[in-house]
């Protein structure tokens, strides 16, 4: 089969490699759609994904395909059948796992990080790790079950009340994703703030109520009851610790370089009494997200802006760190 193979920084290669046997309680996935997300980025650049990357491998965990083959022990899956895959693997014996944070397991494992994914023509999944999705969602759509699902347990570790005012800080795809959701959690306003034209008018078009340019508006300070960060940069982060009032809550969801540093005073913590959270992947919110999906409850075909064959995979994640993209798609016809 073809696959794009990452043998290290700045260096994935499109080449043809075999598969494995299919094992127990498996199923072998025909790839039609795998996302490109900012944790490839990262790991194409040489830096940390969401677990250890040990090269060769093949990279791409949103992904969706068809089931062209069960293996021994699977009982609800059968040939035909059109899924989503969750990437993320747990080991369910770690102190995290045991106590309901499973998403900090000490031994997680992820397709696409650190075992072969969705950049591929075929990919071999844990029959655990598959939702079905109805023949009403493109393939396109299905794979952006797994970003929805991080955001879903962004969104439920940001505690949005009816009501609230929120800002939302980037205004790419995972920014324009939070905007749905924290109008579906009852916000009664969201603010993005995002320097490209294209993705504030996307957010305008998906619910936002405003949408500035902070290269020529300053984003008003101790305004907002829940600040959203999917930037990713120094200075959104800032801008979001200045945005929330007081009493407010923070939440740094962007996945930013390992070394950068946000210099933070800490008096400004205590005098506005900040609460501040991070949110780490998907525990038990991918079924939500393909709910969502299935129901039409959120829009993901506006954001999908590109798609390229995996041949072009070098283009293709190039274009994803471009401001002319927002989601960027590898597509198997």
């Amino acid at each position: 089969m073809k696959a794009a193979v990452y043998y290290g920084p700045e260096d994935i290669r499109v080449e043809e490699t075999g598969l494995r046997d299919l094992g127990k309680n498996e199923l072998l996935i025909k790839v039609k759609a795998c996302g490109i997300c900012g944790t490839d980025i990262h790991i194409y650049r040489g830096e940390k994904g969401s677990t250890a990357v040990t090269p060769p491998v093949i990279l791409g965990h949103e992904f969706s395909g068809e089931v062209v083959e069960v293996g021994e022990g699977v009982e609800h899956f059968s040939p035909g059948d059109r899924v989503a895959v969750d990437p993320n693997i747990y080991c369910g014996e770690c102190s995290y796992c045991q106590s309901g944070k499973k998403q900090l397991c000490r031994r997680l494992n992820a397709l696409g990080v650190s075992r072969n994914g969705g950049f591929a023509q075929y990919c071999i999944v844990p029959a655990a790790n598959a939702v079905k999705m109805p023949e009403t969602v493109p393939y396109e759509v299905a794979a952006l079950t797994e970003p929805l699902s991080c955001c879903l347990h962004g969104i439920d570790r940001a505690g949005i009340s009816p009501g609230q005012k929120v800002a939302v800080i980037g205004g790419g795809a995972i920014g324009l994703i939070m905007t749905q959701l924290a109008l579906l959690s009852g916000a009664s306003s969201v603010m993005v703030s995002e320097p490209v034209k294209k993705r504030r008018e996307l957010a305008l078009q998906l619910g936002a109520d405003r949408a500035a340019d902070p290269v020529h508006e300053t984003v008003e300070a101790d305004q907002f009851d829940v600040v959203i960060e999917c930037a990713g940069n120094r200075k959104a982060m800032e801008t979001a610790l200045k945005a929330a009032k007081r009493g407010g809550t923070v939440l740094f969801f962007s996945v930013p370089s390992p070394d950068e540093v946000l210099p933070v005073r800490p008096f400004d913590i205590y005098e506005k009494e900040l609460t501040i959270k991070g949110s780490f992947i998907n525990p038990s919110t991918f079924l939500r997200a393909a709910d969502l999906i299935a129901h039409r409850r959120i829009k993901l075909e506006p954001i999908i802006t590109h798609a390229y064959p995996v041949e072009d995979i070098k283009t293709a994640l190039a274009m994803q760190s471009s401001p002319d993209a927002v989601k960027v798609l590898i597509r198997f016809d």
